[in-house]
């Protein structure tokens, strides 16, 4: 059986993902910080083995311990890698911003991904047409008020895409990376630590992509032939134009 790892699964776009992916006859490896999360997620995905795990991203030897721990079977099989585990945390002008906030999101988008990339590419060699996906944003294409570090972090998502595409080249592993817009899940609830109001208000007199939309997305580039690779994808929900510009009701 093949298998996808997704990082960030325990909610939003990687649990959307693991139920299009399993739809599609993959195992799944699930991997999260709240474990209690992944436990419940893996109670309804009932179709093929859902193997789960805490993980942190942000701690390199966590990462490699989760990957080094995966059953032979699995390993042997890993297909696709969702990185999806990312995080915007704060919005303002960078001089009244803090580093803290600056730390959580450089740790998660930027290094977080490194490091599960690293542990995981070389199970991916194994297997010619496999598939690396990246989720970064249209924070990742352009740079709005007040989104100074965070779309620096996903600028450098786009950037490492770009790279990991000449890299694996030669391994024929297929590099994906997905922009997308506006999308109603925690995402706002975190970015404003926790302000249910303020998050809500993001998402007024639009409708907003849901997290099918991109685990859609996922399973699109992933039943694409042999010989197709989807470099990148930028979805938006069609009352957006660019990173902050919305026809609003």
């Amino acid at each position: 059986m093949k298998y996808a790892i997704i990082t960030g699964a325990s909610s939003g776009f990687g649990a959307a993902t693991a139920q299009e992916l399993q739809n599609m006859g993959f195992g799944l490896v699930l991997l999260a910080r709240r474990s209690e999360r992944l436990e419940a997620i893996q109670q309804t995905l009932t179709q093929t083995p859902v193997y789960i795990a805490q993980l942190d991203v942000c701690n390199e030897d966590n990462v490699r311990a989760v990957i080094g721990a995966l059953p032979a079977e699995i390993s042997e099989n890993i297909f696709v890698l969702v990185n999806n585990a990312g995080l915007a945390v704060g919005r303002g002008p960078l001089d009244t911003g803090l580093s803290d906030d600056w730390n959580r999101m450089i740790d998660t988008n930027v290094k977080g991904l490194l490091y599960v990339s690293h542990a995981v590419i070389p199970l991916l060699k194994k297997h010619p047409n496999s598939h690396l996906i990246n989720i970064s944003s249209i924070a990742g294409k352009e740079v709005y008020a007040g989104g100074n570090v965070y779309c620096a972090s996903k600028h450098a998502v786009d950037a490492i895409s770009k790279a990991l595409r000449i890299d694996l080249l030669p391994h024929q592993i297929k590099v994906s990376n997905i922009a997308p817009g506006a999308a109603e899940t925690e995402f706002s609830l975190v970015r404003f630590k926790g302000d249910a109001q303020t998050a809500a208000s993001v998402y007024e007199g639009f409708e907003a992509l849901q997290a099918k939309d991109i685990a859609q997305t996922v399973a699109f580039i992933v039943s694409r032939p042999a010989h197709v690779s989807i470099a990148d994808i930028t979805i938006m929900p069609s009352a957006q134009a660019n990173g902050s510009l919305f026809h609003k009701k």
